[in-house]
């Protein structure tokens, strides 16, 4: 590897090392992906920021109740019902853990009735786990007004999700920082050792921060 290419690699690794200790280009980084110095400063960073929160916005509390009023009830709910059923083969214990914004207590005649419904029209084969469970709902009174939640559970089941959501976009930081700090760690060393990193040392770092930056974007594109 020629000087000049060292010194271009080396320029592209302190250009990381520089977004990682500047607070405004760090976190417009980790909201667009995007290194570009001039885009990473004063206006332009506001401006870009501002765009991928209106295009990205967080998840609300309201958010959730809106959707949750148009997807309980609704032909989308039943799709996902029959879906599940089949996959878990009538267990609806295990249903339950993995139909979105479901109750047992409130929809469990609900969800019946759908299920008993799709059998009868061949949609869904009946099973022995979901049969049992059947005959222990029937022998329980149904609530007055299933798609109408408790406020109380209702709440909870919102911190829940908006929980898990604040988790998943906590632990992708993480990984993401600790991908940098090992790069960081890298550089350190290496400047205790000699002028410039080895061209296979800038090589894995390059690497594994574009397989980071692409995996933010696709997250953001879905």
């Amino acid at each position: 590897m020629c000087c000049q290419e060292a010194n271009e690699k080396f320029q592209q690794l302190q250009k990381v090392i520089s977004i990682l200790g500047d607070q405004e280009k760090r976190a417009l980084y980790d909201e667009t992906g995007i290194t570009d110095d001039d885009a990473l400063v004063g206006e332009a960073a506001d401006n870009l920021q501002a765009y991928f929160r209106t295009v990205y916005r967080k998840v609300t509390e309201a958010d959730i109740e809106e959707f949750e009023a148009k997807y309980r009830g609704s032909d989308s709910e039943k799709k996902d019902l029959k879906e599940l059923y089949t996959k878990f083969k009538g267990n609806m214990n295990r249903l339950f853990c993995s139909m979105i914004c479901s109750d047992a207590k409130l929809d469990s005649h609900r969800f019946k009735d759908i299920i008993d419904q799709a059998i009868a029209e061949g949609e869904v084969k009946s099973t022995k786990v979901y049969a049992k469970w059947a005959k222990k709902i029937s022998e329980i009174e149904p609530p007055t007004n299933p798609l109408e939640r408790r406020v109380k559970k209702k709440k909870s089941q919102e911190s829940d999700l908006i929980l898990a959501i604040s988790q998943r976009r906590e632990q992708r930081k993480e990984r993401f920082d600790s991908v940098l700090s090992s790069i960081m760690s890298k550089c350190d060393d290496n400047k205790a050792g000699s002028s410039e990193p080895t061209e296979e040392e800038f090589e894995r770092a390059r690497q594994r921060l574009e397989k980071k930056r692409t995996k933010g974007r696709k997250w953001y594109e879905s």
